[in-house]
Order: C-alpha cells, then structure tokens, then sequence
C-alpha cells in the first residue's frame, strides 16, 4: 500500500523535472540563436568569442540532458559515467568544463551534483594522463 501512495509522489516528481528540463533546454535553444540573450548567460570569468559560447551552451545542454536521464531513471550511474566519458573526448566540451568550474564551486559538497561533477573532473583527469600515456602514438618516437 506504501508504494501506491508514492508512485503519484514519483510521478509528479518526474514531471516536475521533465518541465524543468524542457524549459531549462528551451531558454539554452533562444540564448544559441540569439546573442544579445546568449550574453545573459556570460558569466565566465574570461571573454569566451560568441562561437565558443554558442559551442559552450550546447555543451552545457548535452550535459543538462544526461543528468536529466539519469534523474528520471532512464539512466543508471554507470551509463550516465559512460555518457560522459564519451562527452569527455571532445575537446570544446573540456573547455567549456573548465570554463564553468567555478559555478560548480557554489554547490554544496555532498549534493548529487557535486558528486556528478566530481566524477566528471576524474574522467577529464583520466583521460588527460591517457593521451599523455599514449604520445607516442601520434607523436614521434623518442631518441634512443
């Protein structure tokens, strides 16, 4: 009988963040388009050229979207880690990571969040010390 009284909870919970999500994607889609909104969203601490924070906006939607997925459910926390370590690889999400490091500052350390961007901070880290590991690869063969 307890899980019956929850599931509406649940339920409203859930669209509750789907509208979150929808309006939270919507506002990013007009500040894309548009310049004078996209400067609203200029909290960078450096200038960012107006392609980068376009680049920078649909970062942050792509990233948006996978907590979303993860939030509702959709998504369990090791899909939600393969999703980002693919989004990881790309390098303009990197600089936008880095970018907006100190709006992740503000957020309490034990909040989910938090945790979530702390492990994305590990995989840019661990995939940072692998392409470093594999130079050579790419690279040139060191002198023997």
């Amino acid at each position: 009988m307890t899980h019956s009284i929850a599931a509406p909870g649940l339920r409203q919970h859930r669209r509750a963040l789907a509208e979150q999500h929808r309006l939270h994607f919507d506002l990013l889609c007009k500040a894309m388009d548009d310049p004078a909104l996209a400067a609203v969203l200029d909290t960078y601490e450096t200038a960012i050229p107006l392609e980068k924070q376009r680049q920078f906006l649909f970062a942050n939607a792509l990233y948006i979207n996978a907590l979303y997925y993860y939030r509702i459910g959709a998504l369990s926390r090791t899909e939600l880690y393969g999703h980002l370590r693919v989004m990881c690889q790309n390098q303009v999400f990197r600089e936008y990571w880095e970018a907006t490091r100190h709006h992740r500052k503000s957020l309490p350390d034990s909040s989910e969040e938090s945790a979530l961007g702390r492990m994305t901070d590990d995989l840019i880290q661990e995939l940072a010390e692998a392409e470093t590991d594999q130079w050579w690869v790419v690279g040139e063969l060191p002198d023997e």
